[in-house]
């Protein structure tokens, strides 16, 4: 099988490793306590597990994603050879329990916009329930702000997302972060990056 590679994470995981070291590095302005254990929902090809996985040492990385993605995850796991990267569990956000109890911060990155609204839904309940207290949900992706897009790159990077699939779609921040109120998170950071995306950062309270 040949690795499985993708553009856009190769493009964007130095930015977001920048916001993942301040929130989750050792040392951490903004965190209350030691953060040790990260859950990755959607981890694609693997490209992200493997470039911050080696970076943030201290913290356990555990991959998650549909079965059909496992082996192109292994690929990456396996070249990376870190001890702190685990390998892919079997999460589909729409069945529960999910096949973690608890963990101390979630990770995800170009995920909800090729989810239907219902299946956003069910992830960021989900998120809520596996967070511990004072645990972080960060988000990665392009959003909407006030039912309006950020870009013309974006605008355009919407209608292809219809076109492929009529439920998926950017999303509007705002309508995000009212599921993520009704889960007990508490937006803490909303970072601007590259190519019209958001970083956002949520804990749970």
């Amino acid at each position: 099988m040949i690795k499985p590679f993708s553009q856009a994470c190769e493009n964007n995981k130095r930015p977001i490793l920048m916001v993942l070291e301040r929130h989750l590095g050792t040392v951490r302005r903004t965190v209350r306590r030691t953060v040790r254990h990260v859950l990755e929902i959607g981890s694609g090809t693997g490209q992200h597990a493997a470039f911050f996985a080696p970076r943030l040492p201290h913290l356990i990385w555990q991959t998650s994603d549909r079965r059909e993605n496992h082996d192109g995850i292994r690929l990456w796991i396996d070249e990376a050879g870190c001890a702190n990267l685990r390998a892919p569990l079997d999460l589909d956000v729409t069945v529960r329990p999910w096949p973690i109890d608890k963990t101390e911060a979630v990770f995800s990155a170009n995920t909800a916009h090729i989810m239907s609204w219902p299946i956003v839904e069910e992830f960021v309940a989900g998120v809520g329930d596996v967070l511990d207290a004072g645990g972080l949900f960060c988000l990665y992706g392009p959003f909407n702000y006030g039912g309006t897009y950020t870009s013309d790159s974006n605008a355009r990077f919407d209608d292809m997302l219809r076109q492929h699939d009529p439920l998926s779609a950017i999303r509007d921040f705002e309508a995000v972060d009212a599921l993520a109120t009704v889960a007990g998170l508490r937006l803490v950071e909303d970072n601007a990056m590259p190519a019209n995306n958001r970083l956002l950062v949520w804990r749970k309270v």
